[in-house]
């Protein structure tokens, strides 16, 4: 693949300053027991910028770890992400990390950070975990405020998958199975995939898609499961009263992103039902590596799956219209 044809990912994650003094437990911990991945996962500059170039990636848009952060540690790991995006302008953006157990507070920072506050940077939306760690979601009314402040600015929230709560580590894992496996069904493995979907399918059932018809969401790993089980969903939620169907809100104010799933089995469902406009690119970095990624890409474009302008878009324009972002397409 030639080089000077852009790629754009946006599920690219960090641990900031602010995490690691603040998040002293197993979950950190287990990042600091693989070096390599630590080393990457703190890092904003040069290490990362090396892997984008092995992956022939031209602007990756970087995001908050997992795990719940005080409105204050919100604002230093957002500072501190600003100023890698302010000394890479255009080989970074930026999406906000939220303290999502103060949706007021949530809303506040995600006005600051997407409205050009920051000393000129103005980030492109926010990512936030599927739940809190004492297990809040975000269908309650609560967090209208956020939803609000998001269609106001014209930003997309990303849902993406975090560590079970404890109520729902209790519920599935298995006492006949190690730690290291029910972590990896509970979790990686399936368990994130299934709770982003549910929680998805529980705004939905709320009425946030009605109270909020421009909301923009975007959600990872092929759809998080929902492609494969949307004509079921549809039929199912279709009893439920909502103002438009289930497909109308998956077809207008969800996007999805390919982020280390490096299979053409789901793409091959996705394009049967999901608008193509939708599908981005992602890499999961530093979880997965950019070079992998485009291995991916490069076997797409080998298919025959797609046509020329939608393997474009899935590279890099649907990321670029969706969240504004100028790319070069020079070599």
């Amino acid at each position: 693949m030639a080089p000077s044809r852009p790629i754009i990912t946006l599920e690219e994650h960090f641990l900031s300053r602010a995490a690691c003094n603040e998040q002293s437990n197993a979950k950190t911990d287990s990042f600091r027991a693989i070096p390599a991945l630590f080393e990457q996962f703190v890092e904003l500059g040069p290490k990362r910028i090396a892997d984008m170039d092995a992956g022939q990636v031209t602007m990756q848009v970087i995001s908050h770890g997992p795990g719940d952060l005080t409105p204050a540690h919100c604002r230093d790991c957002n500072d501190q992400l600003a100023e890698a995006v302010r000394s890479y302008p255009k080989r970074f953006a930026g999406f906000a990390e939220l303290a999502m157990d103060e949706p007021e507070e949530a809303a506040k920072e995600l006005h600051r950070t997407c409205s050009g506050e920051m000393n000129g940077v103005k980030f492109v939306g926010a990512l936030v975990d599927s739940h809190t760690e004492e297990g809040l979601y975000y269908d309650g009314p609560e967090f209208d405020v956020l939803w609000e402040e998001a269609t106001k600015l014209d930003v997309p929230i990303y849902i993406h998958p975090t560590w079970p709560s404890e109520q729902l580590a209790k519920a599935y894992q298995s006492p006949h199975l190690s730690d290291e496996v029910n972590t990896s069904i509970l979790a990686f493995g399936f368990g994130w995939h299934s709770d982003v979907a549910t929680h998805i399918i529980r705004l939905y059932a709320a009425g946030v898609f009605d109270r909020f018809p421009k909301l923009k969401i975007i959600i990872g790993h092929m759809g998080e499961m929902i492609p494969y089980m949307l004509q079921r969903i549809q039929r199912v939620s279709s009893r439920w009263g909502n103002k438009r169907s289930f497909l109308e809100v998956w077809d207008s104010n969800l996007w999805l992103t390919t982020s280390g799933n490096w299979a053409l089995d789901p793409l091959a469902c996705i394009l049967r039902n999901t608008k193509h406009d939708r599908i981005l690119y992602s890499v999961d970095y530093p979880f997965a590596k950019s070079p992998d990624g485009l291995r991916w890409l490069e076997e797409l474009e080998r298919s025959g799956m797609v046509s020329e302008e939608e393997l474009k878009g899935i590279r890099w324009k649907n990321a670029a219209k969706l969240l504004r972002l100028n790319v070069s397409t020079d070599a």
